[in-house]
């Protein structure tokens, strides 16, 4: 026996994060709200988001959440393709991402615009015109996620203080970021598909690794950058896709890595430390996955029912933008920017809570019908056999 007392084993992530015993769906609302924050400051024509100078130029607020909300994804979509198949993963990718955003795009041209529109004494006619730049173009140039067509005519141009800064219609200045998430749900497809994730989880750390690489690049010189990658050189492609490979790494090791109080304060601080003083983009990302996922588990536990059942982030994210342009149309913005964020945050939220719970969760309940019982499910149909009694109906495609 030894003299001192036993320190009990400290858990480790996928220990930790089993089941909804944690608060992710409170840090992703949190995040969400930093979003709205951020937005506020260019939109109610108050300048630059002052994190950015703070920051040296890194990020502002928003992006800061942003890299959150990736380094979260990262590690619950790498979870998730751990214990699945190709065909129920990418059905359960495209049912969380697209509806919800077909909606803000529908909303965009059906209430918003013609809110607008006919308060300024325009007809219909001219409103729904098919030509670029129409309500029909707004919706097809899109619909896939890749932002075509930012806002719909001249709207919002001269009547809200972000149009007469940029000059063009904007309607939603959010929605840029999800093709980069899908494109990551794809690059975890592409391990599922071929069994990676599971077979050969290293492969995560050496796609960790290729990013990292170009991300020193991009930092250290954008000339250099765009000569390695030539036209494929976006640098809000490597950094985004960097800090979430950082969640799929600790998804896919998360049964090796602990969830230590010195390990996760350390995090925090260099989180802070790197976005104050400067590398963020190296250090403060891989930090960035710890702290959150640390943050998630030391966090009290009536936290941890905010978001347990209803994700109201995914929402708030889809219409902050949308939300405060057209208060700003309406002069909100003039009241200060207090007033301002309050406003947003109510009319967005309320859109959010319509979206979760008439589109996101229906759309969710279809995530084991379709596609998501598996390609192996629907080939024996073909050839009318049943699947046998006892096996996984997903197959290994």
């Amino acid at each position: 026996m030894s003299g001192g007392a036993e320190t009990a084993p400290r858990p480790t992530i996928a220990e930790a994060m089993r089941g909804r015993g944690n608060s992710l769906g409170l840090l992703r609302l949190v995040l969400a709200v930093l979003v709205v924050f951020s937005h506020a400051v260019p939109l109610g024509g108050w300048g630059e988001d002052p994190v950015f100078s703070w920051s040296k130029g890194q990020e502002n607020l928003g992006g800061f959440a942003v890299l959150g909300f990736f380094a979260i994804s990262g590690y619950l979509i790498s979870r998730s393709g751990m214990s699945s198949a190709f065909v129920p993963y990418l059905w359960r990718r495209v049912l969380r991402i697209f509806p919800a955003f077909w909606l803000v795009l529908l909303v965009g041209i059906v209430i918003v615009g013609p809110i607008a529109w006919f308060a300024e004494g325009r007809g219909l006619g001219e409103y729904a015109s098919r030509w670029p730049g129409g309500p029909l173009w707004y919706f097809l140039g899109n619909w896939d996620l890749r932002i075509g067509q930012w806002g719909i005519h001249d709207i919002f141009v001269e009547t809200t203080p972000y149009g007469q800064a940029v000059g063009y219609s904007v309607f939603n200045g959010s929605l840029w970021t999800l093709a980069y998430e899908f494109f990551c749900y794809l690059l975890i497809g592409a391990l599922v598909l071929f069994g990676l994730i599971r077979r050969a989880p290293w492969i995560v750390p050496v796609l960790t690794a290729v990013f990292f690489v170009l991300q020193v690049i991009r930092l250290v010189s954008l000339e250099a950058f765009a000569l390695v990658l030539g036209p494929f050189a976006d640098p809000y492609l490597v950094n985004l896709t960097l800090v979430f490979l950082w969640g799929s790494v600790l998804a896919v090791y998360g049964s090796r890595v602990p969830i230590d109080d010195r390990a996760g304060w350390a995090s925090v601080v260099l989180v802070f430390g790197t976005a104050a003083f400067g590398g963020f983009g190296i250090i403060g990302l891989p930090a960035l996955g710890y702290a959150l996922l640390w943050a998630a588990v030391r966090l009290p536990e009536p936290m941890r029912r905010v978001g347990a059942r209803n994700d109201y982030s995914y929402g708030l994210y889809l219409y902050g933008f949308l939300a405060q342009q057209l208060l700003a149309y309406f002069g909100l913005h003039l009241l200060g920017y207090v007033p301002y964020v309050l406003g947003a945050l109510l009319l967005a939220g309320a859109c959010a809570v319509a979206s979760w719970h008439l589109v996101e969760r229906p759309a969710l309940e279809l995530k084991n019908r379709g596609p998501g019982r598996g390609a192996r499910y629907w080939i024996d149909r073909a050839r009318n056999r049943r699947p046998k009694a006892g096996t996984r109906t997903e197959g290994k495609l």
